[in-house]
C-alpha cells in the first residue's frame, strides 16, 4: 500500500495525469484516505475557490454601473480644480519672476454691455510687449475699452495698473516685484489653493449624496481615495510654487 502511494505521488511530480497514475495502481486497493491525499482540491470540487483567489475589498474597483458614471463626473470636475488652479499658479510664478508677458493678463474676465457672458481678453483685444517691461492693450472695438480698463482692474492683479493711451490702447507698465510684493502673490495663492479644496471636496460630498453608498464599501473608500489625491496635487503645487519664488524660504 504504502509502496502504490508512493508510485503514484512520484508519478503526479512528474507531471502524469491522476486518472494515469491510478490506472497504474489498479491492482492496489487504496483507502478513501489515501485517495482524497492523492486527488489535487480542484479536481475533488470542481468550482471551489482558494482563499488564495480572492480579493480584498480595498483593491476591488467599482462595479456598480450607476457609481461608476457618478465617479467619472466627479473626478472630471475634480481635476478641473485642480487644472484650473495650477493655471493660476502658472500666472503666479511668471509675475513673481518679474517677466513680462501677455499671460500675466490671463485672469482678466471682460464683461460687454450686449453680451451677458464673460470673454477672455485675447477675445476682444490684443495684448503686446513693449521695452521688455510694458504691456500694451488694443481693443478690437474703441467702444470695449473701459470695459477692458474696467475688467483688468476687477482682476485685481498686484501691480497692474491700466492707462489710457488713446482711444484703443491701454498701457501698463509692470513694476519688477519686490520680497514683499511675491510673498502677498503667493499669500493670496495660498487662499486660492483653500477654495479649491474646498470645491473638490463639495465635489465628493455631492456624489456620495446622489450615490446613497453603504457603509464601509467599495463606493465610499474609491471616491475618498480620489478626494486625496486631488487635494494631494493642490499642496503638491503649492510646494513648487513656494519653491519656485523663494516664498519658503526664512
Amino acid at each position: 500500500m504504502t509502496s502504490a502511494l508512493r508510485h503514484v505521488q512520484t508519478s503526479l511530480r512528474a507531471g502524469f495525469r491522476v486518472s494515469t497514475c491510478l490506472r497504474a495502481c489498479n491492482k492496489t486497493t487504496l483507502s478513501p484516505f489515501l485517495l482524497h491525499r492523492l486527488v489535487p482540491t480542484q479536481t475533488r470540487a470542481k468550482g471551489t475557490k482558494s482563499t488564495a483567489d480572492l480579493v480584498p475589498g480595498s483593491q476591488q474597483p467599482i462595479t456598480d454601473e450607476a457609481a461608476r458614471e457618478e465617479y467619472k463626473k466627479c473626478e472630471e470636475k475634480m481635476i478641473a480644480a485642480v487644472e484650473w488652479f495650477r493655471k493660476e499658479c502658472a500666472a503666479v510664478e511668471t509675475r513673481a519672476s518679474g517677466r513680462v508677458t501677455p499671460h500675466l493678463l490671463a485672469p482678466v474676465r471682460v464683461k460687454l454691455p450686449d453680451s451677458d457672458q464673460s470673454f477672455r481678453l485675447e477675445e476682444v483685444a490684443t495684448v503686446g510687449v513693449k521695452d521688455g517691461s510694458m504691456l500694451l492693450v488694443t481693443v478690437f472695438d474703441e467702444g470695449s475699452l473701459k470695459h477692458v480698463e474696467t475688467a483688468i482692474y476687477e482682476a485685481k492683479l498686484a501691480g497692474i495698473i491700466p492707462q489710457k493711451y488713446d482711444n484703443r490702447t491701454l498701457r501698463i507698465p509692470v513694476p519688477k516685484p519686490t520680497v514683499e510684493a511675491r510673498t502677498a502673490l503667493v499669500t493670496a495663492t495660498l487662499r486660492q489653493a483653500e477654495d479649491s479644496k474646498v470645491q473638490i471636496r463639495k465635489h465628493h460630498q455631492a456624489s456620495l449624496k446622489r450615490g446613497k453608498y453603504a457603509k464601509h464599501s467599495i463606493e465610499l473608500e474609491e471616491f475618498q481615495k480620489l478626494t486625496d489625491r486631488n487635494v494631494g496635487e493642490i499642496d503638491a503645487r503649492i510646494s513648487q510654487l513656494k519653491k519656485a519664488t523663494g516664498a519658503g524660504k526664512k
